[in-house]
């Protein structure tokens, strides 16, 4: 195990210690927050700072072993970073839009990953016998989904952790996550709800530099994990549960249908 040489100076470097304006934040945060300047909170980073290491040692024994992270992120400046740290590490990701029941309603998810992978074939055979202007309306059917479902595609079992940046804007998939018992580790800044995430760290979830931070060092912890070696003797526990299907869908929730 490998959990990147992380100090304070980093931390201030990526302005991970700035929070939101002191009118909007959330009670909650109260013990994360050191002061205020200029009417903007400031975290604290020692709290930061630790916090951070404790969830990358999770990270860590998650993947050492076999486990899969879900990164979550469909803020502007943090979807492309999700994505390339997702392909980079191995693991699954978000980053466009979270659709109400992506983990709860799984049956109708693989419904729509499976017609996705079908029109990507449709469009790409050069004897199929459609005109342009089907061709077209297949390829934009195609883009659609893949921009809500390439980073979960080859996912078949629900995550064994979920990574989110932004936890009051990805409050679904917080609310979801909470529903499967799926571990949570989330950026909180001050103006969110630390309760809700198992494994909150309190810091900027705004800037880029911040979320340049944050990606780099999990990228570097998930790329020097060594995973554990089980002796045959003993058969290795798979701690994925398969995804519960949900028998009710909260109608104010974005549907797969809505990506279709």
């Amino acid at each position: 195990m490998t959990i990147p040489n992380l100090n304070l100076k980093d931390l201030v470097n990526a302005g991970i210690h700035f929070g939101h304006k002191s009118q909007r934040w959330n009670p909650k945060m109260s013990k994360y927050i050191h002061s205020t300047r200029e009417n903007v909170h400031i975290i604290n980073l020692n709290m930061t700072l630790q916090l951070f290491q404790e969830a990358l040692k999770v990270i860590d024994e998650t993947v050492s072993k076999g486990g899969k992270i879900l990164f979550v992120a469909t803020k502007k400046q943090a979807s492309k970073k999700v994505a390339e740290l997702a392909d980079e590490t191995g693991q699954y990701y978000v980053n466009h839009r979270w659709l109400g029941g992506m983990l709860t309603n799984w049956s109708t998810i693989a419904k729509s990953i499976k017609k996705m992978k079908e029109l990507e074939v449709l469009k790409s055979n050069p004897k199929n016998e459609f005109t342009k202007k089907e061709i077209l309306k297949l390829s934009n059917k195609h883009e659609k989904l893949l921009k809500s479902l390439n980073g979960i595609s080859d996912m078949k079992k629900s995550p064994d952790l979920i990574f989110i940046i932004d936890t009051k804007l990805e409050h679904i998939a917080v609310a979801e996550a909470k529903h499967l018992k799926i571990p949570t580790i989330g950026i909180v800044d001050t103006n969110c709800d630390p309760d809700l995430i198992d494994y909150p760290i309190p810091g900027n979830d705004d800037s880029r530099r911040s979320i340049e931070f944050y990606c780099n060092a999990i990228k570097e912890t998930i790329n020097s994990t060594e995973p554990i070696v089980f002796e045959e003797s003993e058969p290795q526990s798979n701690s994925n549960s398969e995804i519960k299907e949900s028998s009710t869908e909260d109608s104010n929730q974005n549907t797969v249908t809505e990506a279709e």
